[in-house]
């Protein structure tokens, strides 16, 4: 197994590095799991599965890996990572039985270098939510996992570290916003008075409500949806990001991978109103002009493709909006259908 450098600090002391994962890390990793198989009688042997990986990452290791045409292997890089992946153990076994899709099973897990855990999980059927639309029956699935995650214990998830986070200001996200459209509007990228549609009194009446707090799988992007070619939902991948929080959270993330419309129609069919489903838009809407700035701005590597599709996405006009009014009320009414 790999192990951590170490290098000197600027008082001649010594602190810890993390190791980079490599191939060579990985066909040592598997090979010792193989052969671990052999002695309890599995099938291993020979020099393994070809491994590769999902994604490199911008040091020039990866920290997800294809073993074969049936597993995963998943490797943290840092301690943060570390606790993270340990969680998502215990919490995939707690969201399987109230989810009609998927979720990975892992079926060999420990310590990749020292404190950093691996699992190698079996791999799901099907693409990605980039790769296949999603289809009406899908967007189906896609309501039974929101109202999976409303339905697990709240307590339960708390009692495995699973983090409460604060609801995010709409009105803060929304002058973030308008200040990166201007930017985006200099690139011929975007039109900034998209955003006059959320007013300050609006982003307001949009605030998260007390007592919404549910499961939030908080990275519901195209990447991590496993999605067959005939549009149906089949397994949600990547549980180490999950929160306690603010369900608009999850329903604009789904907006950023399936379009506005989807995301929203399947939040709808999950029983969200018209506050929840708008405050997700909204926030997708703010956040990809925000990621599009900062990446045309050089504060981000993430793909500009990407970026842009993801703006499109979210920027759909849907029904919901078209037909729900936002009083400017001084009292902050609730929006009306």
């Amino acid at each position: 197994m790999a192990s951590p450098a170490s290098t000197p600090n600027g008082d001649g002391a010594t602190m810890t590095q993390a190791p980079i994962p490599t191939a060579d890390t990985v066909r040592r990793l598997v090979r010792a799991l193989l052969e671990e198989g052999e002695e309890s009688g599995g099938t291993g042997g020979g020099a393994g599965p070809e491994v590769r990986p999902v994604r490199p990452a911008a040091d020039g290791g990866a920290r997800t890996w294809w073993v074969g045409s049936r597993h995963v292997l998943r490797l943290a890089a840092d301690r943060e990572a570390a606790d993270r992946r340990r969680r998502e153990l215990r919490l995939r076994d707690l969201v399987r039985p109230h989810l009609p899709v998927a979720v990975p099973v892992s079926v060999a897990h420990g310590d990749w270098s020292p404190g950093l855990p691996y699992t190698l999980d079996v791999r799901l059927a099907g693409g990605t939510g980039e790769e296949h639309d999603v289809s009406a029956v899908g967007e189906a699935d896609l309501a039974g996992l929101l109202g999976g995650l409303r339905e697990v214990p709240a307590r339960q998830a708390e009692a495995l570290g699973v983090p409460r986070t604060a609801p995010r200001s709409l009105e803060a996200l929304r002058r973030m916003a308008v200040a990166a459209a201007e930017r985006l509007a200099h690139a011929d990228e975007f039109d900034p008075a998209r955003l006059s549609q959320l007013t300050p009194l609006g982003a307001a009446q949009l605030a998260a409500q007390p007592a919404t707090t549910v499961l939030v799988h908080h990275a519901l992007t195209g990447e991590h949806l496993v999605v067959s070619p005939d549009g149906r939902v089949r397994g949600v991948l990547d549980w180490s990001r999950t929160v306690l929080g603010d369900p608009a959270e999850d329903i604009a993330t789904l907006a950023l991978a399936v379009g506005s419309g989807a995301a929203v129609r399947a939040a709808t069919l999950t029983g969200y109103g018209a506050r929840p489903c708008l405050r997700g838009l909204w926030l997708a809407r703010c956040d990809t002009v925000l990621r599009l700035a900062d990446r045309l701005d050089g504060r981000s590597t993430a793909s500009l493709p990407l970026l842009r599709t993801r703006l499109r996405r979210a920027w759909e006009a849907i029904l919901l909006e078209r037909v729900t009014e936002l009083r400017e009320d001084e009292d902050g009414a609730d929006p009306e259908l």
